[in-house]
């Protein structure tokens, strides 16, 4: 049978299983393995499972993910996520969407110190939504603005999806991580601009709060000191490179560890509490990579990732139309898939092709990042929706998915024109990377 035929054939039905809600993980890994099998033989297929197993929870770059996350899961459970969004109440909460506003520039400071997407967007909605409930805000913008600014934590370093892609690629993990501060404070300007716009036709939405005083906002700022601290310690030492990526995340979770036994706000219970989260987070992504990684052997052996490369290369058309109809797949595919899966999966088809064309690996890796941010909030998958639906029903009551839908079409917006400038102007990116690196 004809290599690439077969190749079709496993995608297909992959994708066919994917309906039935089976894990991703382990569709990648099982339809690789016979696929390898059919084409190779079985015995290489067992081979090839093994060892990329293997080496995926040997490889010393991924211990990365496991102490990013423990950071993220420490400052979650120590109130660190508390203190920033009381910070951002007491300076933007007497506007119009000020609440929601606060909420989104939270998220991008908590992303700091997190680098999940859910993660964010589970703990700023049990922090946020009470309040902005308590102050009359509308279900649409207050679960909006939390599961679109929860999409900041895939872009704000240390992002695990950025982690993922510089493993899969090869590149630098310190560069993309320097690469993706702008990109993210973009984006949040972006996404208080339509907030803005948002309150000021429709005041109902987002009804002003209360007022503070210069020396009580001024106060609130001691509350972001430590998380200040860690963010500087952990992107300085990148910078400068005193750290490695993995010895950045080390000092960074011992840093979050350190302020919150200083500041006697971690209990043992959510220490291991933490621990847990931080074992089940790392494994899930863990899979995905080695899953991604047996599919990916099989794809190359069927030759589709170069053809697609090469049809795709073969098109007598600009670059940039190009690497638009790539941008648009990622689209498409981040609405259907989990961003970190589609990503794994993805990347050893067009990232050589994207270099061929002569784009820069770091920009094409936060351009995708973004992109399928946009994934994370779009139905059917919208996985930060779901989050924020779920954790609503705990603490303010039921809002229906529509209403939550409904809430994000503005930032999807704005994501998007964040998206189109970045590619419009690829400089915004490499700036930091150029000058550190």
């Amino acid at each position: 049978m004809d290599p690439t035929l077969i190749g079709i054939i496993g995608i297909l039905v992959m994708i066919f299983i994917f309906l039935s809600r089976m894990p991703v993980a382990y569709v990648m890994a099982m339809i690789g393995y016979l696929g390898f099998s059919i084409m190779i033989s079985g015995k290489g297929g067992l081979n090839l499972l093994s060892r990329n197993i293997y080496d995926v929870y040997a490889s010393y770059g991924l211990t990365t993910i496991p102490l990013f996350v423990l950071m993220g899961q420490l400052a979650f459970n120590s109130g660190i996520s508390h203190r920033l969004y009381d910070t951002g109440y007491k300076y933007l909460g007497s506007t119009r969407g000020g609440l929601a506003m606060a909420t989104v520039s939270a998220c991008t400071a908590f992303g700091a110190v997190c680098g999940s997407s859910p993660a964010t967007a589970a703990t700023m909605a049990t922090v946020g939504l009470p309040e902005m409930k308590r102050y009359g805000y509308a279900d649409e913008l207050a679960t909006g603005s939390v599961a679109s600014g929860g999409g900041l934590g895939m872009i704000m370093p240390p992002s695990v999806v950025l982690i993922v892609y510089g493993v899969l690629t090869e590149q630098s993990i310190g560069a993309l991580f320097v690469a993706g501060i702008i990109p993210a404070i973009l984006v949040t300007i972006l996404f208080i601009i339509s907030i803005y716009i948002w309150c000021h036709y429709a005041p109902e939405q987002g009804p002003r709060g209360e007022s503070f005083t210069w020396k009580e906002k001024i106060k609130s700022l001691l509350g972001m000191g430590e998380t200040l601290a860690v963010f500087v310690l952990v992107m300085g030492g990148l910078f400068i490179g005193l750290f490695t990526p993995t010895e950045a995340a080390a000092v960074g979770a011992f840093g979050v560890l350190s302020v919150s036994l200083i500041r006697r706000q971690l209990t043992w219970k959510n220490f291991v509490n933490s621990l847990y989260e931080t074992l089940k987070t790392s494994c899930m992504v863990m899979l995905l990579i080695a899953g991604a990684t047996v599919f990916g052997k099989f794809l190359a052996v069927t030759r589709i990732p170069f053809d697609i490369a090469s049809w795709v290369g073969g098109f007598d058309l600009a670059p940039y139309i190009i690497m638009g109809i790539i941008v648009a797949i990622y689209f498409f595919g981040g609405c259907f898939m989990d961003a970190l899966a589609f990503v794994t999966l993805t990347v050893p088809i067009f990232f050589p092709l994207v270099t061929s064309l002569g784009y820069d690996p770091i920009w094409f890796g936060i351009i995708i990042v973004m992109v399928t941010e946009m994934g994370v909030i779009t139905p059917p998958v919208g996985i930060n929706v779901y989050v924020v639906f779920g954790v609503a029903k705990g603490v303010i009551g039921e809002v229906p998915l529509e209403s939550i839908f409904k809430g994000i079409l503005p930032f999807l917006l704005a994501v998007i024109v964040g998206v189109i400038i970045l590619m419009a102007f690829p400089q915004i990116i490499l700036l930091l990377p150029n000058l550190m690196y």
